[in-house]
């Protein structure tokens, strides 16, 4: 899977139609994205900026976007706060934005980042609930951990202990994010447990009755865990979808772990396509193992994207941005696309045959390369018939063809002799 691949003069139109969606942060993905002519530094915190941004992204007929989130201040740092001032700093609360957004957007689906760690299983579950309703069934969420100390700081009922020295590759690392990854897996299964605490039916709304609930159709989840016990049931009705879509980023065999067991999606960051197999070929045994082999579980690869018509001009600009940050190379922990949209196009495709179901895009300066996936990269999809040509569903489940799961606590209906 090469990063600048070769256009081919007559691509073949996908057997499979790819999703798409764009992971939407600040001004950006590149640190000095703010600088560019096209960002607007002074608007980040203002809702018209994120509609702009997701009204761009429906107009494109993606799948969802994603909203990024965190329990601290951004950092160039990977594990520790900063003190760099030249670098966008602060952000607005991922969930409350997407509801801000959802009544004022029709299709496209909506997927706040939220912290596991340190976070209320019960305060996450109403807050997508309502999303799903406000957005009538087009909510998920994007479930993330944190190992940082000064982030447990902020809530003072727990310890977490330094990073260890060599990071999270070391195998002591890895030990305190299987933790952390397992907390996310209860959280997430607790938060289920939730969405199904009514069923559907369980709302009678009878004014000739005064009978409002079916208060049987109400059921305590009494869920226990190492980091928390939730008694339920909610206090919001089954969300439209009945479950709202759980995705995931996961770079190795932990979080590929927590995106087997837990997710409907999974965001994997490989640079090749012998990495994107085996990478699909981990969290499908995973997903065996978890005992949701027939489920549908979507594994999206990540991409930076610097888009431009010409591939020199991209790579310019992506020089012209790293000049600015003054920091030497730009590099992610996803793989960095710069060239034309037809080029990322044949990657795409390219990457699909490994396994990849859909992509989640970043672009790099959200005024610029958000509309180059759109308006650029969208229309040559479509020319290869690779990419939708209208939405097709009105939820995000529908979109991604994932079924409306039955109410685990639903008594089963007899089957007819």
């Amino acid at each position: 899977m090469s990063l600048t691949p070769t256009p081919s003069p007559s691509p073949s139109p996908s057997p499979t139609p790819l999703h798409l969606a764009v992971a939407l942060d600040g001004a950006g993905w590149h640190p000095a994205a703010w600088r560019e002519p096209v960002a607007r530094p002074r608007e980040l915190l203002t809702a018209a900026y994120w509609l702009d941004l997701v009204t761009e992204a429906e107009r494109g007929l993606l799948d969802f976007v994603t909203i990024e989130d965190g329990l601290g201040l951004q950092s160039s740092h990977p594990t520790a706060p900063d003190d760099r001032t030249d670098q966008v700093r602060g952000r607005l609360d991922a969930v409350l934005v997407a509801a801000r957004i959802a009544p004022l957007t029709r299709h496209i689906g909506l997927v706040p980042t939220v912290v596991a760690t340190h976070t209320e299983p019960f305060h996450l579950s109403k807050a997508i609930a309502t999303l799903d309703y406000v957005s009538s069934g087009r909510a998920g969420l994007r479930v993330q951990v944190t190992g940082r100390p000064n982030e447990a700081a902020h809530f003072g009922r727990r310890t977490v202990p330094p990073v260890p020295a060599g990071g999270y590759a070391t195998p002591a690392g890895q030990h305190a994010a299987g933790e952390l990854l397992d907390e996310a897996a209860d959280y997430v299964e607790a938060v289920r447990r939730l969405w199904d605490s009514w069923e559907d039916d369980a709302e009678i709304r009878d004014v000739a009755t005064g009978r409002f609930i079916d208060r049987a159709k109400l059921h305590y989840v009494d869920f226990e865990g190492k980091h928390f016990r939730v008694k339920g049931p909610s206090i919001t009705p089954r969300p439209p979808q009945g479950q709202p879509v759980v995705s995931a980023l996961a770079h190795g065999t932990a979080p590929y772990r927590l995106v087997a067991r837990s997710a409907d999606i999974g965001y994997v960051t490989p640079h090749d396509a012998a990495q994107a197999r085996a990478a699909v070929a981990e969290i499908r045994a995973e997903q065996e193992a978890a005992g949701r082999a027939d489920d549908t579980l979507h594994v999206f690869g990540d991409l930076v994207v610097f888009l431009d018509e010409d591939p020199g001009a991209a790579a310019a600009r992506r020089d012209r941005l790293d000049a600015l940050a003054g920091s030497g190379p730009y590099t992610s922990d996803a793989p960095v696309f710069t060239g034309t949209p037809a080029q990322l196009a044949d990657l795409l495709q390219e990457s699909q045959e490994a396994g990849l179901s859909g992509f989640r895009l970043r672009p790099a300066v959200a005024g610029h390369d958000l509309p180059a996936v759109t308006r650029g990269l969208v229309p040559e999809l479509q020319r290869r018939g690779a990419f939708r040509q209208s939405y097709e569903a009105d939820t995000l489940r529908g979109l991604l063809g994932l079924a409306r799961p039955v109410n685990r606590y639903a008594a089963a209906v007899p089957t007819p002799a």
